[in-house]
């Protein structure tokens, strides 16, 4: 016989998992257990004929082969059950390290056991009646709050939105998941919230009560269920004397309280939102005793198992910009616009006294008004403290409506930071940044050489003990967690770089070069002690040849397309200067902070979503080059960029044409020594950012081929090591001169200007693309004509048209010049002919010409042959 067995005292989710085992497997028996809640009882008893369940005291006495547990762990026991019973669990509590391991168990994440099951039934496509599918429906609502828990996840929606399409009742749902109290809950209940206590624990409200049901025979949870919607806290804790012992019900509204983990203290389980436990009289221990011997432990616990609750300290931003109130409108406006905000605080003698928005700036501004801060600001002194919870926080924006809110030290009342509403709710949002606590120093000493990890781990012990942050940031982050680790690594100072820079030199050597108006500085490490320690053969990558210093700072944007203007800022604003989401992650370094993942913009979620998204709306007007970049990151990383971010580049297309031609053309050169170069210039193309650079700009899926041909083989080996462009790496410039060949020669012109290249790459394209525009006058030619056409090009440049010609005659002329044609020359010289008496002159140039070409021609093939022909030409 195979049984199908729940908790005690069962809930929805734990019928609603038997009845679903039993549709995956109609031979087992559901067996009902001995108590349920009062809703779940009346549910059975308006409806149980339409399901297979069986009252325990009913079942055949046979032995029980097999038992599945639904919605719990721990085995109930039956007559019939043995040794050899085989046990499976199929639950979404946390897995007990404690079960056997010939247990069969399946444990997974998600809101209610039921899910699980509803799952396996999609698969299967089983007819369901309206009754069954509300059950099914119910067992999901009443483990995830009807969908609105924080456990619930995506296959708990999905699972409930299946048994909907199959008619399940909401009507029927909410008529159970919503009973009124009994005459005897009520009783309870109006004892219970007589005695409840508020507790204040790291920032979070706990309510804790304890009362006597001696008499009652329904279950707890409703009454827990009432009193969470009374006190709406952060965790509920309820202890209530029964005539089996002291029942606690706990309930959590956050993940920093995992009630679980607090029940289990006291023999009981769950998971980290709804939990309980039942604590009996020891020997010679009264009930009462057990009850308020409870209630000391758990409050004595209870700081042990609470998280702190983020406070303002976590998300605010430091040393704002103030304003005073004679501040005029005008300057008032050029801070919105220098950095962005919102709104600045009004401080007066220290205090602040009111908030001045960018909306009455504005309006002040259009009508013409000349006014001071004081005249257009928000009166008000509303201000959090550093140490504030959110919940303080939210209230303050609630009740004042303002929209940034100053942070004074408890101290002095001094303005220290600000916080934004916008901070507020991305730490509300319901998928917390997951770099929380996340620390990657293993990461960092797997990726790096001893000899580079040293070093990294010098910097950060000077920057400890000059209690200064240290972080490093941007791209070598994101490869790291990519697991793509690059080598070099920008240190960033939240403090003043120069002076850490040249502490170390000053401490370990080596010189530093600053850059005081950047804040910048860099230490090169040549006679340094790290370079003395180097292994006797060091390879490049064991150690840099500098290092660079950043003071963390913020910076704007005069007009678009300028270049930035900085001044220094904390880690925060310096991150949020950066282009993507993606860029802006931090490693924190000094002291105890050694490998904290920080991510204030949403970093990592874009990462391991796979997104590039820009930061703000104005970012691709603040500095167009980022639109090529996003290309860039995009395909490199097989990303994809962000919906509202196409967006932002569609809008901001135009502004490419007024960038500076050095700008954009470093932009195409990193994409042209990128391995996915065509992708990317492929994708450029496809959003329109090609034609918004210059109107001649080529792509088709032809040139593609070309391209990608040409970057991805080297030359033929008989072509005999083809020199390069002087000063473009050869990769690029074989790139260039493949794409932009096929220009007409003006076009050509127009394009090289435009990206301003190099004078040796701009002579080599004009030389390419007047080739290729005579390719068809050369293509009957004999050899030397050939040759004389081609001979002081440059070679890259004949070869890049080899590349591009379609022509396959075309391409065997050009073969061979390359191969052959190139390094064929008469055998006599201009010594051979003083020799014979001709004296130096123009003739020179023209007998050896005609000479070579009869051989290039096959008019001689042996030097008796040229001499001949040599004497020819004397004797003429």
């Amino acid at each position: 016989m195979h049984v199908i067995l729940t908790h005690e005292q069962a809930d929805f989710d734990a019928l609603a998992s038997l009845f679903g085992a039993y549709l995956l497997d109609e031979k087992a028996l559901p067996v009902l257990p001995r108590r349920m809640n009062r809703n779940v009882s009346a549910f059975v008893t308006l409806y149980g004929a339409e399901f297979p369940f069986v009252d325990p005291r009913d079942l055949p006495a046979e032995k029980i082969e097999s038992a599945t547990l639904v919605d719990t762990q721990s085995l109930i026991t039956l007559k019939g059950m043995g040794k050899s019973t085989a046990i499976r669990v199929v639950d979404h509590h946390p897995l007990r390290r404690s079960l056997p391991d010939e247990w069969q168990v399946t444990v997974e994440e998600v809101g209610a056991a039921t899910t699980l099951l509803v799952e396996t039934m999609q698969e299967r496509n089983g007819h369901l009646s309206v009754i069954q599918a509300t059950l099914l429906l119910l067992g999901i609502y009443e483990d995830t709050g009807s969908l609105t828990y924080a456990s619930t996840t995506p296959r708990d929606v999905r699972a409930a939105a299946y048994l909907l399409e199959h008619g399940a009742s909401l009507r029927v749902a909410v008529d159970f998941l919503n009973p009124p109290l009994s005459a005897a809950q009520r009783a309870v209940y109006d004892q219970l919230v007589a005695a409840a206590q508020t507790h204040h624990i790291h920032g979070h409200h706990i309510v804790v009560t304890c009362g006597e049901a001696l008499t009652l025979d329904e279950e707890i949870s409703s009454l827990a269920h009432k009193l969470r919607d009374l006190f709406d806290p952060d965790a509920l804790f309820v202890l209530v004397r029964t005539g089996e012992g002291v029942r606690l019900v706990a309930r959590s509204t956050t993940d920093q309280i995992d009630v679980a983990a607090v029940t289990s203290r006291f023999g009981g389980g769950g998971h980290g939102r709804a939990a309980a436990a039942l604590i009996r009289a020891r020997d010679g221990q009264s009930d009462s005793e057990v009850l308020g011997a409870t209630c000391e432990k758990l409050l004595a616990l209870l700081p042990r198992y609470v998280q702190p609750s983020v406070t303002v300290a976590q998300i605010m931003s430091r040393e704002p910009h103030l304003l005073t109130p004679e501040t005029p409108v005008h300057a008032a406006a050029q801070l919105m616009q220098r950095y962005g905000y919102e709104g600045y605080p009004v401080v007066e003698d220290g205090r602040v006294i009111g908030l001045l928005t960018r909306r009455a700036v504005d309006r002040a501004i259009s009508h013409k008004l000349n006014l001071t801060a004081a005249s257009l600001m928000e009166a008000g002194e509303v201000t959090v403290c550093p140490d504030d919870p959110l919940q303080v926080l939210q209230t303050r924006m609630t009740d004042s409506g303002w929209g940034q809110i100053p942070v004074v030290d408890p101290q002095s009342g001094q303005v220290i930071g600000i916080v934004t509403r916008t901070d507020l709710l991305k730490t509300l949002a319901p998928h917390p940044s997951r770099s929380l606590g996340r620390n990657l120093a293993e990461r960092l000493a797997a990726a790096l050489p001893p000899a580079r990890l040293q070093l990294m781990r010098a910097v950060a012990k000077e920057a400890a003990a000059r209690k200064v942050a240290l972080y490093v940031v941007g791209g070598f982050v994101r490869d790291l967690l990519l697991e793509r680790p690059s080598l070099d690594f920008d240190i960033v100072v939240e403090d003043d770089a120069i002076a850490l820079a040249r502490a170390l030199a000053a401490k370990h050597g080596g010189r530093v070069t600053v850059h005081t108006r950047f804040g910048t500085a860099k230490w090169f490490l040549a006679g340094s002690r790290f370079e003395n320690s180097q292994p006797a053969n060091p390879q490049p990558a064991d150690l840099p040849t500098f290092l660079d210093f950043i003071s963390a700072r913020t910076e704007f944007y005069k007009r678009p397309t300028a270049l930035p203007t900085v001044e220094r800022g904390s880690i925060k604003l310096d991150l949020h200067r950066r282009d993507f989401t993606i860029n802006t992650l931090a490693i924190r370094l000094d002291g105890r902070h050694y490998g904290e993942l920080h991510d204030y913009w949403g970093g990592l979620a874009d990462l391991e979503r796979g997104l590039v998204r820009v930061l703000h709306s104005l970012s691709f007007v603040d500095d167009p080059t980022r639109m090529l970049r996003a290309v860039r990151f995009e395909q490199r990383f097989d990303f994809e960029i962000e919906s509202r971010t196409l967006q932002l580049m569609d809008q901001a297309r135009p502004l490419l044409e007024k960038l500076s031609g050095e700008r954009v053309r470093h932009e195409l050169d990193l994409m042209l020594d990128e391995p996915r170069a065509v992708a990317m210039l492929a994708r450029l193309a496809d959003l329109g950012l090609l034609r918004a650079i210059h109107p001649s700009l080529p792509w088709d899926d032809g040139l593609a081929d070309r391209l990608t041909a040409a970057l991805d083989a080297p030359p033929p080996a008989r072509f005999d090591g083809l020199p390069g462009v002087s000063g473009v790496p050869r990769r690029r410039a074989l790139g260039y001169l493949v794409w932009l060949s096929a220009l007409a020669p003006q076009s050509a012109q127009a394009v090289a200007q435009r990206l301003r290249f190099h004078a040796a790459l701009q002579r080599a394209l004009l030389a390419a693309s007047r080739l290729y525009a005579d390719l068809p006058v050369l293509r009957a030619a004999p050899p030397s004509a050939w040759v004389a056409r081609l001979d002081g090009l440059p070679l890259m440049a004949v070869y890049a048209v080899y590349l591009c010609a379609a022509d396959e005659a075309l391409r065997q002329s050009l073969d061979a010049y390359l191969a052959r044609w190139r390094h064929v020359w008469p055998t006599v010289d201009g010594n051979e002919l003083r020799a014979r008496g001709l004296p130096p002159g123009p003739r020179y140039k023209e007998i050896l010409s005609r000479l070579r070409a009869a051989w290039l021609d096959g008019e001689i093939e042996t030097q008796e042959e040229e001499a001949a022909l040599l004497k020819r030409l004397l004797e003429d």
